[in-house]
């Protein structure tokens, strides 16, 4: 069952009862994406009018991709999007979160609604491919600037948290391709080293200590 649960910086974000885990932390999910995707990710690679590819592992609410959005329209980035996800959320779902009123913006509820697996031109400069599939089996067509690595924990999905699966997403990245995610266990940490990024630790958002950063030179 996935629950609606209302976080300390008053966004919302989803409680799967089944697997015991939140989407985002309860410590506020609008804060901590735009720290960890959107500070620590974009701002790092994005310049006005230089496309830059971005991949997210786990489109989950929107969140992520709305935020990024909403910075592509402020800023005149050229955003080609990707998103991966195996289980969507049902539309009664989405339709709740208060994304769009604590942003101003319009958009979460059409960007779910967008069909999936194929690429849908959203702006002039806002690209969005919503493929569902499992992370272990997709086959990436493109090389990554940036790559937002939003999985659920190694405690509930320890198979996408591998050198294996972090090396795939490193031959996949440019030079200089940056990814950025809210988990930074010790063995996380290990698995992205042993991939072949040089691993950053940066103060995270509240109620987290750190959080990781990680870089193909």
């Amino acid at each position: 069952m996935i629950e609606l649960i209302l976080t300390k910086d008053g966004s919302h974000t989803l409680y799967n009862s089944e697997l015991g885990v939140w989407h985002h932390s309860v410590n506020g999910a609008l804060q901590e994406s735009i720290r960890i995707y959107i500070e620590l990710g974009l701002w790092s690679k994005a310049q006005a009018g230089k496309e830059i590819r971005i991949f997210e592992m786990g489109f989950g609410t929107g969140l992520n991709t709305l935020l990024t959005f909403i910075e592509a329209q402020k800023n005149d980035y050229q955003i080609n999007y990707t998103t991966i996800e195996a289980f969507p959320l049902q539309s009664e779902k989405y339709r709740a979160l208060n994304y769009d009123s604590l942003l101003g913006s319009n958009v979460l509820q059409p960007l779910h609604e967008l069909a999936w697996n194929q690429q849908h031109e959203v702006t002039k400069n806002f690209s969005l491919t919503k493929v569902q599939e499992d992370l272990l089996v997709y086959q990436f067509t493109q090389k990554m600037d940036l790559v937002y690595f939003d999985a659920y924990s190694p405690n509930t999905q320890p198979e996408l948290w591998t050198e294996e699966v972090f090396r795939k997403i490193y031959e996949s990245m440019n030079e200089e391709g940056v990814l950025t995610t809210y988990c930074s266990k010790t063995v996380v940490r290990k698995a992205l080293i042993a991939s072949g990024f040089i691993v950053e630790k940066h103060p995270g958002p509240r109620g987290k200590r750190e959080v990781l950063k990680a870089i193909k030179i």
